[in-house]
């Protein structure tokens, strides 16, 4: 039996937000997202693990992602794997009972019709993947899951060591333009943490 009062209140509530009636993106709101963030680094970083500047710019987007997902660019050993591949599906599933499906840029090419159905994405190493000859035609499955995730509001959380003037290179203008429209751009700078 469909609830009008129900539907009523949820569309009262997107427009009081000043979405629309056909934004289907994924809000995430965490509160005290920076103490969050914060713990989960250390658990599975260790006892050591340091707060870096730009894990501030990640609570940020944490607290209130306007619908947008994440693009943590820059140099390795600074943290955005441990960040996107394993605190985030933790805060995504204890915090919003919402799941992130999580997978590396040269396993998506294996797994690509599996992860176009999902809504919330996250991929690490973006740029490490080989164009694919599928039959004769040249894909690029990153490219067509980005495509696929503006067409479908899905929420990407992307991390790569190439910097955006590579990833353009990499990819192209078209698709870094859609990255900086569909995500919140993360500069990872500094030496390795890794020793």
């Amino acid at each position: 039996m469909v609830n009008i009062n129900e539907i009523i209140g949820k569309e009262t509530e997107r427009i009081r937000q000043g979405r629309s009636a056909d934004d289907n993106r994924v809000y995430i709101s965490t509160p005290d997202a920076r103490s969050i963030l914060a713990r989960g680094i250390r658990h599975f970083v260790g006892p050591n693990a340091v707060w870096l500047d730009e894990y501030e710019q990640v609570a940020e987007w944490l607290a209130d992602n306007k619908g947008k997902g994440l693009l943590c660019v820059g140099n390795c050993g600074r943290g955005k794997t441990v960040i996107c591949q394993q605190v985030l599906p933790v805060i995504f599933q204890h915090w919003h009972r919402l799941i992130m499906n999580t997978t590396t840029a040269i396993e998506l090419k294996d797994r690509f019709d599996e992860f176009k159905q999902y809504k919330i994405i996250s991929i690490d190493d973006l740029g490490t993947e080989s164009v694919a000859n599928d039959f004769g035609t040249r894909r690029n499955f990153t490219q067509e899951l980005i495509d696929e995730a503006e067409r479908k509001q899905k929420l990407l959380i992307l991390s790569t060591n190439l910097n955006e003037k590579e990833l353009t290179e990499k990819y192209d203008i078209r698709t870094m333009d859609r990255l900086r429209a569909l995500t919140k751009v993360v500069i990872f700078n500094g030496e390795s943490l890794r020793k």
